[in-house]
């Protein structure tokens, strides 16, 4: 139940690094004094690591694929979900999560998504077949949707005005590292076979992580609440959920299911379940409440084409280490290790140009990166083609290329889009675009995945062998991931030239 701060003389002076002026009080919430100095590093550093697990779960899996499929006898579907039910879960969650910690505080719900998600990966740690693990890794996405949204809340609520731009800054590195340490971590840990635990090591390395951003959260970390009443559209959330669900599972499951006629009628129930979505939020908008995306925003081009554009973006991102691991270790033959060696490239890359996509945030950038990654997949796509397997450099080269791309356009997208829209409006729109993101990853696993495992099927029926049919595979995917950079970078031309310092 929500509680108001307990009465308390104000607090004045300087407290263990924290910049104390009076304590706020608006409509029973409490606003904290502003972190700074050694408490403010300490607290970042706690979020910052928490939102790297997380991060890192949505890509880690794809190297232990292999692995995994093998242990558990995973069919290809099985597959899809342990990428997709996480990414899927946890952009369900993610406004629902932010609606939550702004009525009970951020602090109490970071804290709690930490340790649903810590007990979530042990989970995956233990799970004795595919449909157990899928389960947990839907559990992990639904604690990762009530975990990350605080972040954003507390580095706003939290931090002095300089500091809050620093630790945006460091969000944005984390994200784009993130997104690419996962498949080389993921290589490290199943080829080291840590404790005999295999592929499970992926998991149980998130807990002594998480037990050490508990204590340093619970230590240090200031409660914080938006003034008023936070209501949550339950229902809204719902519809939300729903459509996007019936929108993925027919297309995930289709081929074990056979493409019956009922899995087009669920694919068909997702356009009337996102209209009775966007009914209630025009509704509930035109009463005065709190829809999860006000349908407003919609007609703001720059919120209306960063949507778009990320969609179409982390499809398109999303698909490609899962699909790229199973052809480098079932088709080439590389270990779990090597796999992760030959996307390390694509880490260094993205670490490269990171800070400079952060420190300019400008509009030029984000095509620039959008069309170097469309480059990259041409160049992989040509290499891949030949049919020979390709050697380690050959591989690196359009990898490293790729994520000079992606550290040019990842890290700040969100913001840059975020600078055309009403301040007031931001957080809602930020966490929308960042579950259009998860959404838009889980749609690029189930679509482009059809696509590889359809092809990979026809090229060993016509009887090729395992290099030739997951080269097939791959240049399949390869095209389309090439036409969704190009439109994404498209669609980012709608976008304000240059991303705002913060959003008050």
């Amino acid at each position: 139940m929500p509680t108001s701060a307990p009465a308390q003389p104000p607090d004045r002076g300087v407290r263990r690094g924290v910049t104390t002026s009076p304590r706020r009080r608006h409509g029973g919430a409490t606003t904290p004094a502003l972190l700074s100095g050694r408490t403010a590093v300490v607290v970042l550093a706690a979020i910052l690591i928490a939102d790297f697990m997380e991060l890192l779960d949505a890509t880690i899996v794809s190297v232990a694929a292999p692995a995994i499929a093998e242990d558990l006898g995973a069919g290809e579907a099985a597959l899809q979900w342990m990428m997709a039910g996480y990414t899927l879960s946890a952009g369900a969650g993610l406004i629902t999560g932010g609606r939550i910690g702004d009525q009970f505080g951020r602090r109490r719900v970071f804290l709690l998504g930490l340790a649903a998600f810590m007990l979530a990966s042990a989970g995956c740690g233990l799970a004795p077949n595919s449909g157990v693990l899928i389960g947990m890794r839907v559990a992990q996405g639904l604690a990762a949707g009530l975990m990350i949204p605080q972040v954003f809340g507390i580095i706003r609520a939290s931090f002095e005005p300089g500091a809050r731009a620093k630790a945006l800054g460091a969000y944005g590195a984390v994200l784009g590292l993130a997104s690419v340490a996962g498949p080389l971590l993921g290589g490290v840990l199943v080829e080291a076979d840590l404790f005999g635990l295999g592929w499970r090591a992926i998991f149980w390395v998130n807990v002594p992580i998480a037990i050490i951003a508990l204590i340093v959260g619970a230590r240090f970390m200031p409660e914080s609440r938006v003034p008023g009443d936070a209501w949550l559209d339950l229902t809204g959330a719902v519809l939300a959920a729903a459509a996007v669900v019936l929108l993925l599972l027919p297309l995930m499951q289709g081929r074990d299911w056979g493409w019956p006629w009922w899995g087009f009628l669920i694919l068909a129930l997702s356009l009337p379940v996102t209209a009775l979505f966007l009914i209630r939020q025009r509704r509930l908008a035109a009463r005065g409440g709190q829809p999860i995306l006000d349908p407003a925003l919609l007609r703001v081009r720059a919120f209306a084409g960063g949507l778009s554009a990320s969609l179409l973006f982390f499809g398109a991102l999303g698909s490609f280490f899962l699909l790229l691991s199973l052809y480098l270790q079932l088709g080439t033959g590389r270990t779990a290790l090597e796999t992760g060696l030959v996307i390390l490239p694509y880490a260094v890359g993205s670490i490269i140009t990171s800070g400079i996509g952060v420190q300019f945030a400008h509009r030029a950038l984000l095509v620039s990166g959008a069309l170097v990654l469309a480059a990259s997949q041409v160049a992989l796509l040509l290499i891949v083609r030949g049919g020979a397997e390709p050697s380690y450099w050959a591989l690196a080269a359009p990898l490293f290329v790729g994520g000079l791309g992606l550290g040019l356009t990842a890290p700040f997208l969100i913001n840059v889009v975020l600078a055309g829209v009403p301040g007031k409006d931001a957080g809602a729109a930020g966490g929308v675009l960042t579950t259009v993101g998860q959404v838009g990853n889980a749609f690029g696993v189930a679509v482009l995945g059809v696509v590889f495992f359809a092809r990979l099927e026809s090229s060993f029926t016509d009887g090729g062998d395992a290099l030739i049919a997951y080269g097939d595979a791959l240049t399949a995917i390869l095209p389309w991931q090439v036409a969704c950079y190009v439109a994404a970078a498209a669609l980012m031309l709608l976008l304000p030239r240059r991303a705002n310092a913060s959003h008050e």
